[in-house]
């Protein structure tokens, strides 16, 4: 029984303390300048990582007992003779260790716990990224915000760290061979930039709330310059000032030709007292424009990718260019529209451009939508076995007052409304009876706004339908929106539609029920009538609208005609 339990504190002793599957040796570089308030506790709770098998304390000149107080604490000590800088001393810390991880931890945090140097360590461990850098609330952080930060986003926008100057963190020992070692406090920054533009992975990581001591602001000043320094020596090496200066020049340019052509060409085909001359001088000038600088553009950005590592450089690039792309995929839908409209026939080359019609309504009528963009529509052909039917898309329907089903009279022949086909998109089918006498061919493009005119002086009859009840209402499209009167219609007190249209002053409008007569209404009074049992009522309000929807006068045929 003794030796079971003696295996079972063995093996719960390796679940405590084991690491990963794959053994990885780690060692945290100290640097420290006379630190020696504060080195020991550093050490002491880096030494409670079960994970960490080394720490070397790099004491980088300093004239206190430093190195005598990171030795007692269990550290192994290495000495520069004078101050050399934080990143001579990383970099001495880097060469001396014997690992596969290194983590580098500032010698003067007072609240530093283990957690906190787990975080760091951990994800790197679990093969889930390259480098972390971490970030932490602390009182200070000036130099961060007035100095790095905007430099980075000028140059390196694509670099969007917290805080780029943490100080504190960790990396796989084979990247950082790739990474350049700057010798002072820019050391930080050069890592997190190398980084990004290798493609390194790196991730920040908050560990909470960090104190040590403040500097002063002759140390602030100091460290400014050598982060200034080197944020601007990274930006050379990678070709960002390039990218910044003479590429923003030549894209700057490019916009001017590209705006120059979509000038020339909208002139061309909108802008009627602007001379056809003038409109294709000025296309010609931006296409001179806009050909040279691209091209400017293409070798200045071929000679900066060249030198740059490819890594992280596309979010940059896109990110500077973005101007110009953008104006690019404006000319090239415009172009693609007038390639569209071309037409070739006989000889002759015509180009007649299309556009869609913005609807804002600006009356209080119901509509399910007061802002909408509609057309054009293009006329063809009704499909066999349907020489009585339209079809026509949802848009159309919505400007013309209809919906699939209703049924409208065009020269004496009534046509069945349906949707057009899937995939057809804003075809018109018409029969051939409907197309003579509205005066349009297959092939002919109709603006929304053209739809009433040329569907003027039909009839219309529009189902509704509410439960057991249903109704119709029979009206004449108008060649243009006039005022019109709202009203709504009751069943036993309760609403079931609403609708406008165009009534005439003192004409007679009359109802019906089941196609017989019932009652009339004029000047717009309500009205209110039985049949088996239920209470039908007209009402009529104030609400300010317009139509194209002209009621049928009692001459005409019954305005409301209900089925129950």
């Amino acid at each position: 029984m003794y030796w079971f339990l003696v295996i079972i504190s063995f093996l719960l002793a390796g679940i405590k303390t084991q690491k990963p599957k794959k053994y990885k040796k780690v060692s945290v570089i100290i640097p420290a300048y006379n630190e020696e308030e504060t080195v020991a506790t550093v050490v002491e709770v880096v030494r409670k990582v079960s994970f960490v098998d080394e720490i070397i304390v790099v004491n980088d000149g300093s004239s206190d007992n430093t190195e005598a107080e990171a030795s007692k604490a269990g550290a192994r000590v290495i000495t520069h003779e004078t101050n050399k800088g934080k990143g001579e001393a990383l970099f001495t810390g880097y060469k001396e260790a014997e690992c596969d991880i290194i983590a580098f931890i500032d010698a003067d945090i007072y609240n530093l716990t283990s957690k906190k140097v787990e975080a760091m360590i951990k994800p790197i461990l679990d093969g889930k990224t390259d480098i972390t850098k971490t970030k932490f609330s602390r009182a200070s952080g000036r130099v961060t915000e007035l100095t790095a930060k905007p430099l980075l986003n000028f140059f390196f926008p694509e670099i969007s760290f917290e805080q780029p100057l943490s100080g504190q963190f960790a990396a796989r020992k084979d990247i950082l061979k790739r990474i350049n070692f700057e010798s002072d406090y820019g050391v930080d920054v050069g890592i997190v930039i190398d980084a990004d533009v290798l493609g390194i992975s790196i991730t920040e990581v908050d560990i909470g709330a960090i104190e040590h001591d403040m500097s002063s602001l002759s140390d602030l000043n100091l460290m400014a310059n050598e982060v200034v320094r080197t944020i601007i020596d990274r930006a050379n090496k990678y070709g960002r000032v390039i990218m910044i200066d003479d590429i923003g020049y030549y894209i700057r340019m490019s916009i001017v030709g590209l705006s120059f052509v979509i000038l020339g060409l909208f002139t061309i085909f909108f802008v009627k007292f602007v001379p056809l001359t003038l409109g294709i001088m000025i296309g010609v000038i931006g296409i001179i424009i806009a050909v040279y600088y691209i091209i400017k553009v293409i070798i200045k950005s071929i000679v900066m990718i060249r030198k740059t590592p490819k890594a992280n450089l596309f979010k940059s690039f896109v990110k500077i260019h973005f101007p110009m792309i953008i104006s690019i995929i404006v000319l090239l839908l415009m172009i693609s529209t007038f390639i569209g409209a071309a037409h070739y026939s006989n000889g002759v080359l015509s180009i007649e451009p299309n556009s869609r019609n913005l609807i804002i309504y600006a009356d209080d009528s119901p509509r399910d939508n007061s802002i909408s963009v509609r057309g054009p529509y293009i006329v063809d052909t009704a499909i066999e076995n349907e020489s009585d039917i339209i079809r026509m898309p949802s848009d159309a329907m919505l400007s013309l007052g209809i919906k699939a089903n209703d049924t409208i009279k065009i020269d004496g022949e009534w046509y069945t409304i349906n949707d057009t086909r899937p995939n057809e998109g804003d075809i018109i089918r018409l029969p051939l009876e409907a197309k003579d006498e509205l005066g349009v061919e297959d092939g002919d493009v109709i603006q929304n706004s053209r739809l009433k005119e040329i569907f003027a002086g039909s009839t219309i009859i529009h189902n509704y339908e509410k439960d057991s009840i249903s109704f119709e209402e029979k009206y004449i499209v108008s060649s243009r929106d006039r005022n019109a009167s709202s009203f709504e219609v009751l069943l036993n007190n309760e609403s079931i539609a609403s609708s406008s249209g165009i009534f005439k002053n003192s004409s007679t409008y009359d109802i019906a029920i089941n196609g017989e007569y019932v009652t009339s209404i004029s000047n717009l009074n309500n009205t209110k009538f039985e049949f088996e049992n239920n209470t039908i009522e007209i009402v009529f309000d104030d609400t300010n609208s317009t139509s194209i929807k002209q009621y049928v006068r009692q001459s005409q045929g019954n305005f409301l005609d209900f089925i129950i």
